[in-house]
This record gives structure tokens, sequence and C-alpha cells, in this order.
């Protein structure tokens, strides 16, 4: 047993939304007794979807409220809100929602968490390619600019975003091309 082992105590919820709740929680480790509290945010995860044709990576161009930038480059990503819809039937969903793509063939690329510190959000990476055309209407109102970045330019995508999620798909995306 570490000095590190807790156990959860409980705790309560301070607010819920439609995408996340924000819980108070309490934590006592098993070494000495100590407890914290720590404000957790609780949200259901999410998906994001690294789409290439073999000349194109299949990026969106939308705007971020909360980071007040209009224009963020990112890989197609939605999160999972849909009760029992496993990652990659949501990751299927999503890429149609998002850039009217279809795939046949899927890969996962691994998952990660967003923020360990606040967040429970456990987001999960998929490799799409043997795209084809679909549809689907996602009944949000997004303003999604989709934006064919050329394959060969990995880098020059990475140089133009900031998002975690973008940065990491990128990143596993060019190591795998380059045989690592």
């Amino acid at each position: 047993m570490s000095d590190r082992d807790f156990e959860p105590l409980g705790g309560e919820t301070i607010h819920e939304g439609k995408i996340f709740t924000l819980r108070d929680e309490r934590f006592r480790f098993t070494e000495d007794g100590a407890e914290v509290r720590r404000e957790i945010i609780r949200h259901p995860g999410a998906v994001g979807m690294v789409a290439h044709d073999g000349a194109h990576v299949w990026l969106v161009r939308q705007p971020r409220e909360a980071i007040a930038d209009p224009d963020v480059l990112e890989i197609p990503a939605g999160r999972l809100d849909k009760d029992g819809e496993a990652p990659l039937a949501s990751a299927k969903r999503e890429l149609a929602e998002e850039i009217g793509k279809a795939a046949a063939h899927w890969e996962p690329l691994g998952s990660f968490y967003s923020s360990v510190g606040i967040l429970d959000e456990e987001v999960h990476l998929f490799l799409a390619t043997g795209l084809s055309d679909a549809s689907a209407d996602s009944g949000e109102q997004e303003r999604i600019e989709i934006v064919p970045w050329p394959l060969g330019d990995l880098d020059g995508a990475l140089a133009a975003t900031q998002d975690a999620k973008t940065l990491i798909a990128l990143t596993r995306l060019r190591d795998r091309l380059a045989g690592g």
C-alpha cells in the first residue's frame, strides 16, 4: 500500500448542467487518515477523430467561446452524450455530423485525460481512413468550417493549433506515418 492511496468519502453536487456536473468531493488517505476536499468536474467523456484520405487530414475550425477565440483549428470531436453509446459508435456518428464523412477503417489511437487535477473527462482518439461521404444532423447549432489540411504538412497543422486533443492526435498520427 502506498502513502498516496485514498478512498472516496462522498460529496455533494454543486452544479448539474447539460455538459458536466461540478461536485465537492471528500477523500481519505489510507496511510495517515488525512481527509481532503476537491472540487471535481464530472464529464461523460469525449471522442476525437483523426480522419485522413492519404492526401489530407480533415480538420475543423470553429468558435470556442470559453477561450474567446472565434477560429480554433481542431480535429473533429464530440462528447459521449448518448446513454450507453460506446466510444467507437460515438466517433462514427460525430465524424458524419461534423465533416460529412464515414470511414471504412477505424483504429484506436489511445485515450487521455484532459486535465487530471480538476476533471475526469477521458478523450478517446481514433484514426479513421477509407473515407467516403456521409451525412448526419447533430441537431445542434454548430458553426463549423471543414478544413482539408495537407497530410504532408502535419507540422504546420500542429503549429496552427493550441487545442490539446488535436495536438495529441496529430502527433500520434505523425509518429505513426513516420513508422514510430
